[in-house]
C-alpha cells in the first residue's frame, strides 16, 4: 500500500475546509487513507482572554496583520520545535501567500513527493514578517491576484496534490494525460466526448469512433496542440514538435517558426 501524504492546516478558520473534505474524490481519499488532513485552529494557541489573532501594522496603514505568536504556537505544538539548521523540518511549512513562487503542475509533483505539508493560511492585511523569516520554508501563489486569505489557495494547492498521489484516480494514468503535465509536455488537454453521438447538431468525430487506438492518439496529440496554440500559445514551446506536427500547426495557420524559443523539433 502507498503511504499516505499528511497534510497539516494552521487557519483561523477550520470551517471553511468542511464541505471540500466532507465530498467527492478528497473524501474517498480520506477514507481509503490514501490522504490524511489535520485542521489546525491557529485561535486556539492565541494567550489572551479573547483569543486575538491580529493588530494594528507599526507604522501605521490600513487592514490588520495576523500577529507571530499563535501561529509560532500552533505550527511548533503540531510539529515540534525549528530543527538545527543543518536538520530539515518535520515537513515543509508553506506560507499560502500572493508573494509566493507562483503554483504549477510541476510544483504540485515535486510537493507530492513529501509525505507530509504544512499550509499556513494567511488573514487580513498579511502575515506579521517573522511568520515568513522565522518560520516559513517556502512561499506559494495560487495567482497573480489577492484573496481575503490563504484557504482558498491552500485547498487548490492539496487537491492538485492529492491528485497526484497513487490510487487518487479511478484511471491510472488519467493525472498523466491531464493539462500541463510532464507527459503532455505542458500542453493543454484536447476535447473530450461522451454519449449521445450527436447533440443539438454537434456531432463525436468519427475518428473517436474508429477503434483505431494509432490513429486516436494522433488525433488527441494535433487537437492539444491545436487547443494550446489557440489559447495558451506560450505553452507550445515545451512540447517537442516533429516534422509532421508542424506542418499540422502550419496548415491551420501557426507557425512553428514564429514561436518564442523552446523545445521545438527537440532543441
Amino acid at each position: 500500500m502507498n503511504q499516505a501524504i499528511r497534510f497539516d492546516i494552521f487557519t483561523l478558520f477550520p470551517g471553511i475546509f468542511a464541505g471540500f473534505l466532507a465530498e467527492s474524490m478528497l473524501k474517498r481519499a480520506q477514507e481509503r487513507g490514501l490522504i490524511q488532513v489535520a485542521l489546525h485552529d491557529i485561535r486556539q494557541y492565541a494567550t489572551d482572554p479573547h483569543r486575538v489573532c491580529d493588530d494594528t501594522p507599526y507604522g501605521g496603514g490600513g487592514g490588520m496583520v495576523l500577529k507571530p505568536e499563535p501561529v509560532f504556537a500552533a505550527v511548533e505544538n503540531v510539529l515540534g520545535p525549528p530543527p538545527a539548521s543543518a536538520a530539515a523540518p518535520a515537513a515543509p511549512i508553506i506560507l499560502l501567500t500572493p508573494q509566493g513562487r507562483v503554483f504549477s503542475q510541476s510544483l504540485a509533483a515535486e510537493l507530492s513527493r513529501q509525505p507530509r505539508l504544512a499550509f499556513i493560511c494567511g488573514r487580513y492585511e498579511g502575515v506579521d514578517e517573522r511568520i515568513r523569516q522565522g518560520l516559513a520554508t517556502d512561499e506559494i501563489s495560487v495567482g497573480d491576484y489577492v484573496l481575503s486569505g490563504g484557504e482558498v489557495a491552500a485547498m487548490v494547492v492539496m487537491e492538485a496534490v492529492s491528485r497526484l498521489t497513487p490510487g487518487f484516480l479511478g484511471f491510472a494514468d488519467g493525472a498523466r494525460q491531464d493539462s500541463h503535465a510532464r507527459p503532455m509536455q505542458g500542453l493543454l488537454e484536447g476535447p473530450h466526448y461522451t454519449r449521445p453521438l450527436e447533440f443539438r447538431g454537434m456531432a463525436v468525430p468519427d475518428v473517436l469512433l474508429s477503434g483505431h487506438h494509432a490513429r486516436v492518439d494522433q488525433w488527441r496529440r494535433e487537437q492539444a496542440l491545436l487547443r494550446t496554440a489557440r489559447r495558451r500559445p506560450d505553452l507550445l514551446p515545451r512540447a517537442t514538435l516533429d516534422e509532421r506536427e508542424r506542418q499540422f500547426l502550419r496548415s491551420h495557420g501557426y507557425d512553428p517558426d514564429a514561436l518564442p524559443p523552446g523545445r521545438v523539433n527537440g532543441h
